[in-house]
């Protein structure tokens, strides 16, 4: 029977212990930012399709109000018939969707 010598057996405890890595990572957070790249159909407030007429422009067709008939584009990439929210905005200062401040972005199609 053969037995190890303490220098075998030290250097056997040397080699069997795991290495520390070179770096830790203690906390890592992740922040991202994102927008919607969107194409809106429909109008939330009148529930018409954005290309169509907004009711209001639908009842009163002989007007030159529906020669104006266009969109709202909000900061928030929400978009609204012009006349549905202006009617809104008599209420509320908030986006209907996100209910975030209403800050207008563009107007047009």
């Amino acid at each position: 029977m053969e037995v190890d010598s303490p220098q075998k057996q030290s250097e056997a405890a040397i080699n069997d212990k795991p290495k520390r890595p070179r770096m830790v990572i203690k906390k890592w957070s992740a922040v991202a930012l994102w927008a919607w790249d969107m194409d809106t159909d429909v109008c939330a407030i009148c529930r018409n399709n954005n290309m169509e007429l907004c009711i209001e422009c639908q009842a009163d067709q002989g007007s030159k109000n529906a020669d104006d008939c266009t969109l709202a584009w909000g900061t928030c990439n929400h978009a609204f018939h012009h006349h549905c929210i202006t009617r809104w905005l008599k209420n509320r200062h908030t986006c209907p969707l996100d209910n975030r401040t209403w800050d207008i972005q563009k107007l047009g199609r």
